[in-house]
């Protein structure tokens, strides 16, 4: 080996060594500040943990208790009863407030949501379903429809087509169907039959065993004509 060579190798291990000598360095002058870093992320991570385990799972079954009556009312149609409560059991209201933070609280923005547009209360589900958020496409799929719904009702049929065009973008077979005939209807409603006509043929083409299917030939028939 030349003594070139020599002179190079011992020159890049003498590099190496004073790196590592650079790095146990900054580790002894930083030792208890690390020390103390690595004991927050313990920390945070159990908290964490004990947050979820020991604090909303808890609080989010306790929760699902309190808003077993409202539930019932809402499955029975009796959506003031669901939102309000009935003197005894809360209401979804209530529950919002007492278990916003929770997952049926959460949900509880969809059911009052929907109830205030079975109420007429246009406005008002309008603010409590645009404030529901959820990961379950179907469940986003209706209340982004609901939305427009409500919307429909105010007379605001542009704003009514944005949100059910969000609902079809929901892809799936049970609710973008649904949504296709309702955009379908509200364009025929406008006399704008031609993008009627477009939707009615997508839920034929693409949605054949839907039931909004089995009647669509008659819808298509009539924008056709």
């Amino acid at each position: 080996m030349s003594k070139k060579t020599t002179t190079s190798a011992e020159q890049n291990l003498q590099s190496v060594e004073t790196a590592l000598g650079k790095t146990e360095m900054f580790i002894e002058e930083n030792q208890k500040n690390i020390t103390i870093f690595i004991l927050a992320l313990i920390i945070l991570v159990g908290g964490y943990w004990a947050y979820k385990k020991l604090y909303m799972e808890p609080r989010n079954e306790e929760a699902q208790k309190a808003a077993f009556i409202a539930q019932n009312y809402f499955s029975d149609n009796e959506f003031q009863l669901a939102v309000d409560g009935d003197g005894m059991a809360p209401g979804f209201l209530e529950i919002i407030d007492s278990y916003g933070n929770t997952k049926t609280g959460k949900l509880s923005k969809y059911y009052v949501g929907v109830s205030y547009l079975h109420l007429g209360q246009y406005e008002d589900a309008i603010t409590f379903l645009s404030g529901f958020k959820t990961k379950n496409p179907e469940l986003k799929a209706i209340a982004t429809g609901a939305i427009g719904d409500a919307h429909l009702e105010l007379g605001n049929q542009d704003k009514a087509l944005k949100q059910y065009d969000l609902a079809i973008a929901v892809n799936n077979d049970i609710t973008t169907p649904f949504y296709l005939l309702k955009k379908g209807l509200v364009l025929e409603s406008m006399g704008n039959n031609g993008e009627a006509l477009k939707a009615y043929l997508i839920i034929k083409e693409e949605y054949g065993n839907s039931a909004e299917a089995r009647q669509i030939d008659k819808y298509i028939t009539r924008v056709s004509l």
